[in-house]
């Protein structure tokens, strides 16, 4: 008896470790192909976008999704070398129409030899999205879609999801365990 609720604790524990596991890795631990931050155009053109609020979280980079509203700084990395030798301008529009939508920021295209991209806008809550253009032939154009302030409803699932299991197992062990023969004998043997 004792041996199977062993191993169904370590079941459960493995289960819950495999389940959170995918949960935690963060942005910065990701091979640069598998990023969510990272844009490519044909075999070898990438970008990369890094989101940061340092007056509320001064070491947390972000992507797409903002947490709160207000001044965030926006860095674009040049992967492809190439790209250092044309003109790239960043234009931030709140919607997802380059075009149609209003303009929040926008930094004119410009030669970047260090491949880095910085600057500062203040964001509300909303939908936003970055353009990220190359004046070459053929032209170069990244978009990201960027929101503020906004639940995701997915990834908070995604997130509870490992607590949750973990703590329905361990209910469903200690239940296991009080109502075992053994343990509701050694219960009326220390009531007596």
């Amino acid at each position: 008896m004792i041996k199977e609720m062993i191993q169904a604790g370590g079941a459960a524990l493995a289960l819950v470790a495999a389940l959170y596991g995918g949960a935690a890795a963060a942005h910065g631990r990701v091979a640069m192909e598998e990023d969510t931050c990272m844009r490519r155009l044909g075999d070898s053109s990438m970008v990369h976008l890094s989101a940061y609020q340092p007056q509320y979280e001064p070491g947390d980079q972000y992507c797409t999704e903002i947490p709160k509203e207000g001044n965030t700084f926006l860095v674009v990395d040049l992967v492809d070398p190439a790209l250092r030798d044309i003109p790239i301008g960043v234009r931030v529009v709140r919607g997802t129409n380059e075009a149609d939508d209003e303009t929040v920021t926008y930094m004119r295209p410009s030669y970047h030899p260090d491949g880095v991209i910085n600057g500062e806008t203040s964001l509300d809550e909303g939908e936003y999205t970055v353009f990220i253009t190359g004046d070459s032939v053929p032209p170069v154009r990244y978009e990201y879609p960027l929101r503020v302030q906004m639940i995701n409803y997915a990834k908070t699932f995604r997130t509870a999801i490992g607590p949750l299991i973990a703590a329905l197992l361990l209910s469903f062990l200690a239940y296991k365990i009080m109502h075992s023969k053994r343990v509701r004998q050694w219960r009326a043997s220390r009531r007596s």
